[in-house]
């Protein structure tokens, strides 16, 4: 049996370590991934470089852990929505709306989601493998859920739609980021399902798509 003096150490260390986190997430946003430090982030963090190590063995090791934790969020989220709404339609339409509304809040977020992860191809490759994955079969069955009710096409391939809804969707992300960003990026949900759902629907049907206000509230 766990003591509460191992607890409350484990509780330490999980708060050490998202502070280390978000640290990271500040400095590797104004900084840029090869401009930043890990003394840079640890002084942010307000801890030895030392202590930084005993949780993450690098750079790259400190950004696998903000994207898992970036997707085990949106995964976490995504499907406590889904579990309040039954339509699969309004479930892509929900899933949309959240994705762009998360990122769209936190500049400093979407710039290490949308840009710094991006650096290194092998980074790439191992994030692609992990969360990331799990994502797209959230939004795989969904789409096969909106088959088997006659929703969309039976021809449509529900792995490849979900990789070309994530992609649209990274792609308004980035150019927000890229932006001034005068406008908020969850109006983008809008256009991206007009064109994904629209192109998914049975011939000779349309499938309405809300404004982004009213999807918040689905």
């Amino acid at each position: 049996m766990t003591s509460k003096t191992e607890s409350i150490r484990e509780s330490k260390k999980l708060k050490k370590r998202q502070r280390i986190q978000d640290a990271a997430i500040k400095v590797l946003a104004n900084m840029g991934y090869y401009n930043t430090t890990v003394s840079l982030i640890a002084k942010e963090a307000g801890v030895a470089d030392g202590t930084l190590y005993l949780y993450f063995q690098n750079k790259d090791e400190l950004l696998i852990g903000i994207f898992e934790d970036i997707m085990d969020r949106f995964i976490r989220e995504g499907l406590e929505l889904l579990k309040r709404v039954r339509n699969p339609i309004d479930q892509l339409k929900a899933i949309v709306s959240l994705h762009l509304s998360k990122i769209g809040t936190d500049p400093h977020l979407a710039r290490i989601f949308q840009i710094e992860f991006r650096h290194d191809i092998g980074l790439m490759r191992r994030l692609s493998g992990s969360k990331l994955r799990d994502y797209f079969s959230i939004i795989e069955g969904i789409i096969r859920r909106a088959q088997s009710q006659g929703l969309i096409r039976p021809e449509i391939q529900p792995w490849i739609t979900a990789k070309i809804l994530f992609g649209a969707l990274d792609e308004m992300a980035t150019n927000w980021v890229l932006s001034d960003k005068n406008q908020s990026l969850d109006i983008m949900a809008t256009p991206v399902l007009e064109v994904i759902l629209n192109g998914m629907c049975r011939r000779g049907e349309h499938i309405e798509v809300l404004p982004h206000d009213d999807l918040k509230e689905t």
